[in-house]
């Protein structure tokens, strides 16, 4: 018989423990927003398109602001990797089969994330602004070139790992394999992210271009926060359960 390997994390509801990776995972999120809205803030140049066109928004960049850029995400995407381990407790608690799918996901993740997607964007923006000072008819064929190289394939991957876990998430909340009510699915990344790229209806300003940049730590931010909120139902429906068990009663 198979044995769930739990890698040496406790599948045990420790509340407190819990807590605190989610609230250094909204620390995290925090951080990763401040670097994606110092890159996003901005607006790009209509009179271009296509990627060029979002490329243009960067232009007015100094080093500096793309170095603090990347560091921030650099940092704050790895505690939000590492907290994502808080999700998976819960999940193991009630179901071995998707904490599983989803522990894969935490993994491609914490690998990819930050310094495969994160990072190796900033730097394509960095070669971008330099190469459009040195040698602006070749800077675009370039950047993209870049890019193709080393952004797009762990990109590919990180997305593949995203969507992995982001579906085992929702999938085991919805199912009520966590102590949480079954509606708090909604508090997932996922559903942060679409519901901040609506915004990209309200067209080219710089708040909206920083929202929408800032897309993935937003939806971290609602995941952590809204189950910080929402823990005192979920403790309260666990002790519900756990006295109808004992024939207690409410």
């Amino acid at each position: 018989m198979k044995t769930f390997n739990d890698i040496g994390i406790s599948n045990s509801l420790d509340w407190n423990r819990i807590r605190k990776l989610f609230i250094i995972g909204l620390i995290g999120g925090c951080m990763t927003f401040a670097g994606d809205w110092i890159l996003g803030y901005g607006v790009y140049d209509e009179s271009l398109t296509g990627l060029e066109m979002k490329l243009s928004q960067y232009l007015v960049l100094s080093d500096i602001q793309l170095f603090w850029s990347a560091f921030l995400g650099l940092i704050g995407i790895s505690l939000e990797g590492l907290c994502y381990f808080g999700i998976y407790r819960l999940i193991a608690a009630g179901s071995k089969k998707h904490a599983h799918v989803f522990r894969s996901g935490v993994f491609g993740y914490m690998l990819f994330a930050a310094c495969g997607v994160h990072v190796p964007c900033l730097s394509t923006v960095f070669f971008y602004n330099h190469m459009m000072q040195e040698s602006p008819e070749a800077a675009y064929a370039l950047a993209v070139k870049f890019a193709a190289y080393f952004l797009l394939p762990a990109t590919i991957l990180f997305l593949i790992f995203f969507f992995v876990m982001s579906a085992a998430q929702i999938s085991a909340f919805a199912k009520g394999f966590t102590p949480y009510p079954k509606w708090c699915w909604i508090f997932s990344t996922a559903v942060g992210m679409a519901v901040t790229m609506l915004l990209k209806f309200a067209g080219n300003h710089a708040i909206v271009n920083g929202l929408t940049d800032a897309w993935i730590s937003i939806g971290n931010i609602w995941m952590f926060g809204g189950l910080l909120v929402t823990m005192r139902l979920a403790q309260r429906k666990k002790q519900f359960e756990k006295n109808q068990v004992n024939g207690k009663g409410v």
